[in-house]
């Protein structure tokens, strides 16, 4: 054992540090008001946080309810303080979050409060810990078991903490408050660019706004028009093997703007009488012909076979980019839904989305210079969103590394 570390019930930590159970950490461990409250919903009133609105360190205000001054009375027991600590129950049980100070006297509804005693263990730290690997560790750990997990005030008292002396907790609340500022400006950075992108195109795709040196007319043309619909092969299941070098791709694949191939069946070889087009190709577009129709895709992978009741679309008369552009809008989806037949599972014919029009530029140079505008505007997000994602990536490895003492700060 490295000096100045010692042998614990939660592993090794540093030998100044110690663990309680939180139950000996916090003033109060509790479940906020569990009746119906429906009743007592308003527009305005006291605040009234739930599971959905706790996230991983910080609280999401976005969809917020109030309930009536006179029914909260009956629950002023439960009400928050600034820096007590918010748990969810259930959807993403253990995910734990802070209290900000503007919410002193809100409520909860059904979640678990934890309310730190601050003379021994920092809010933010203990947020950290609880939200950390090790912390989630003792959720998943049969502590909550059952189909629908559900996090108990029992199971939480129970949960060992370390705890670092005073100043080191501050100072690894304050490094990880450092790291969540980031995200949280990448988050709204990157919530209001989506915004300009969904705004752009509404303009552009419509016309509402043209790009500058562009002033021809646009045309309403039938998707049939400007594009081949192909339709897939009838595969037999019981050529599937778990093996096969070939993936299957069928309606469960074709995503809202993406394509999912992580559970597909395969077949070791194609079909001898399998039609050239039925073989796909990376960046080939899809469509769902039946249950959740009218969604479009790109083929992202290789060694891909079109299924029966997916469609390909192939551009003859639009350029490739603005094809998929126009397919990914809501209006599309909702057309197409309204036109399929079909009870709990709804199908598409293919008049059903050949005939369907489009209002499209005639000059294809302005087809490609508005793919090409929001097109960037993609690649922008993305790069922002690989941004996030590495920034979510160190903190949790400074998580990892601060909140066990394998790293100390003081």
């Amino acid at each position: 054992m490295k000096p100045g570390y010692k042998k614990t019930e939660m592993g090794v930590i540093p030998a100044d540090w110690d663990v309680k159970p939180l139950s000996s950490l916090a003033g109060k461990i509790m479940v906020g008001i569990a009746s119906a409250a429906t009743h007592a919903y308003r527009t305005k009133g006291v605040p009234m946080f739930r599971n959905q609105n706790i996230k991983a360190g910080y609280l999401d205000d976005g969809d917020l309810l109030y309930i009536d001054p006179e029914y909260e009375k009956t629950y002023r027991n439960k009400r928050l303080q600034g820096g007590d600590l918010l748990t969810a129950r259930t959807g993403y049980p253990g995910t734990t979050c802070v209290v900000p100070s503007r919410y002193e006297s809100a409520q909860s509804f059904t979640t678990l409060i934890t309310r730190p005693n601050t003379a021994e263990i920092d809010s933010s730290f203990l947020c950290g810990y609880i939200n950390s690997e090790a912390g989630q560790k003792f959720f998943d750990q049969g502590q909550i078991g059952g189909a629908q997990k559900n996090v108990n005030a029992g199971t939480l008292r129970k949960m060992p903490v370390p705890i670092p002396p005073s100043p080191e907790q501050r100072a690894i609340a304050e490094a990880l408050s450092d790291v969540d500022g980031l995200l949280g400006g990448l988050d709204r950075l990157i919530a209001k660019k989506r915004d300009l992108k969904q705004a752009a195109m509404q303009q552009l795709l419509t016309a509402q706004t043209r790009l500058p040196g562009f002033h021809g007319k646009w045309e309403v043309k039938r998707l049939g028009d400007v594009a081949l619909l192909k339709n897939g092969y009838a595969f037999k299941s019981d050529t599937y093997t778990s093996l096969g070098s070939f993936k299957i791709i069928t309606i469960a694949n074709v995503q809202d703007g993406y394509m999912t191939a992580d559970a597909c069946n395969t077949i070791a070889s194609e079909p001898s009488d399998l039609q050239p087009h039925q073989r796909l190709r990376r960046g080939d577009i899809l469509i769902s012909m039946t249950g959740n129709v009218g969604r479009v895709c790109r083929v992202d992978e290789d060694r891909c076979l079109l299924n029966q009741r997916v469609g390909k679309l192939v551009p003859v008369g639009v350029v490739d980019a603005l094809l998929f552009l126009l397919l990914g809008q809501p209006s599309f989806i909702s057309a197409m839904t309204g036109v399929a037949k079909g009870g709990a599972q709804p199908n598409l014919s293919a008049p059903d989305i050949t005939e369907h029009t489009f209002n499209i530029p005639r000059d294809a140079t302005e087809q490609t210079a508005i793919a090409e505008v929001l097109s960037d505007m993609d690649a922008e997000l993305a790069a922002l969103e690989s941004r996030r994602d590495k920034a979510r990536a160190l903190k949790q490895g400074m998580m990892q590394e601060l909140l066990t003492g394998r790293t100390r700060l003081l």
